[in-house]
């Protein structure tokens, strides 16, 4: 029996003397029972596990295989890791061993140039800073003379900023290093 809903009351109706119109949803009903009765072991969709964790659907010729039963089976293959050329920790890899082309050397020379002018863009911000922090003792601005806390936390922030532009210039010294042209300007704090 099909239940159908019309309106607020529900009528049972046996196939045998619904009218035309839902003999469709009764064939469909029907061939949905059908399928859903056949085994799987009909449907020739069997998965054997081999040995070495090898799995096929193709078990002639081959020993030792089970078959797999349950859901579906979904196989992710892993990439392969480059192959290392050294061993770890050895020279040529910790020095950074580099191949020498024309153009890696015209990259390494334009890092170079670029790294030098920061170097001197940094020291000449040092001397700067440096001049106007006067040793701890800068020159007192507007209400700093009355208000001193004011004066102490410019000469606090004077001090970081130099220790930071310190800092950057110690950072662009090892990278010229790195690269093998370390320079011979130099300043001190």
């Amino acid at each position: 029996m099909i239940y159908l809903r019309r309106g607020f009351k529900r009528q049972a109706v046996t196939v045998m003397m619904m009218n035309k119109s839902y003999l469709p949803l009764a064939v469909l009903a029907a061939c949905c029972v059908t399928l859903s009765a056949v085994p799987a072991a009909a449907q020739d969709n069997r998965v054997y596990r081999c040995p070495n964790n090898e799995y096929t659907n193709q078990i002639k010729g081959r020993t030792g295989c089970k078959l797999v039963e349950g859901g579906n089976i979904t196989i992710v293959r892993g990439g392969m890791p480059p192959a290392r050329t050294s061993a770890p920790g050895s020279g040529a890899a910790a020095s950074g061993a580099r191949v020498d082309t024309p153009d890696q050397r015209a990259r390494d020379a334009d890092a170079r140039a670029i790294l030098e002018s920061e170097l001197r863009k940094a020291e000449a911000r040092q001397s700067d800073l440096q001049k106007d922090y006067n040793n701890g003792q800068p020159d007192k601005q507007g209400d700093e003379a009355r208000n001193y806390q004011k004066y102490l936390d410019r000469v606090a922030g004077m001090k970081a900023e130099i220790d930071r532009n310190q800092s950057d210039i110690d950072g662009i010294k090892r990278e010229l290093a790195r690269l093998g042209g370390a320079s011979a300007s130099s300043s001190g704090r």
